[in-house]
């Protein structure tokens, strides 16, 4: 069969033999919205695919040190990474073992990223463009006047936040909530405690992924702030996940007083 030369998010080329029938995901996200809009052609993934949870097939390491030698042993004819995720040094070792990778662009809007998957499924898939797609791009067109300013960690011990132009950033945004960050030159900013303490005066949002804070493990930093706890996987993963995701954020953060 006469192999498509497919182009990904990078601009670089993916020789794919027809449909990919034998595909490992180094990316979560990918995973979810591989296997719920095309089932049965994964036979690999990161040991952090948690979603769909009936997801049966080979774990290959993490996104970030994932076991090559383990991908290669799958004979893959996909495998599908992220810029953002996975390290170029990866993708490039496979692409040097004649393995097509295609790499999705780590989007910062929404949009961009249903964009990007909507060219994996309907181009190095093959498939039509899934029900959960366009119903994720009707629910997340429109942008929210903002009702707080949140600042967002994603992790601690340092203190990581997000910063400028983040796809999480443009989750919350779009439901009414302004990054305190977002004019950060950093995407992914170390601020100090104490500046943190006095940047979060309306809210924190704080993620159970990649960092699990909790209601004890959190809040407490943060004692004039108003805190909400929330699901990394509706703040973080694009996918059939951004369906739920509109509605259980409105919610939760339409809880909270607006600010005055």
């Amino acid at each position: 069969m006469r192999s498509r030369e497919l182009v990904d998010d990078l601009g670089e080329l993916v020789p794919v033999e027809g449909a990919p029938s034998r595909v490992v995901s180094l990316v979560p996200s990918l995973t979810e919205a591989v296997e719920v809009s095309a089932p049965g052609r994964l036979v690999g993934a990161t040991d952090y695919c948690t979603h769909p949870s009936t997801l049966d097939v080979s774990r290959v390491g993490g996104s970030k040190y994932p076991n090559l030698d383990r991908v290669l042993e799958l004979a893959p004819d996909l495998v599908l990474a992220n810029s953002e995720e996975n390290r170029p040094e990866d993708v490039e070792r496979l692409r040097a073992n004649g393995i097509p990778v295609w790499v999705m662009e780590a989007s910062a809007t929404v949009p961009a990223a249903l964009g990007s998957l909507r060219r994996i499924l309907t181009q190095a898939y093959g498939v039509s463009e899934p029900r959960w797609l366009v119903e994720a791009e009707e629910l997340w067109r429109e942008v929210a006047p903002v009702r707080h300013i949140a600042v967002v960690p994603v992790w601690r011990k340092p203190w990581i936040v997000l910063g400028r132009d983040t796809f999480a950033g443009d989750v919350l945004r779009r439901v009414g909530v302004e990054n305190a960050y977002a004019d950060a030159p950093d995407r992914y900013p170390r601020p100090p405690i104490d500046e943190l303490r006095t940047r979060a005066d309306d809210l924190v949002i704080l993620p159970d992924e990649p960092y699990e804070f909790t209601a004890e493990d959190g809040p407490g930093f943060f004692p004039e702030a108003e805190p909400v706890l929330v699901s990394g996987r509706y703040l973080t993963w694009y996918g059939p996940s951004l369906v739920d995701a509109h509605a259980v954020l409105s919610e939760a953060l339409g809880r909270v007083s607006p600010t005055t």
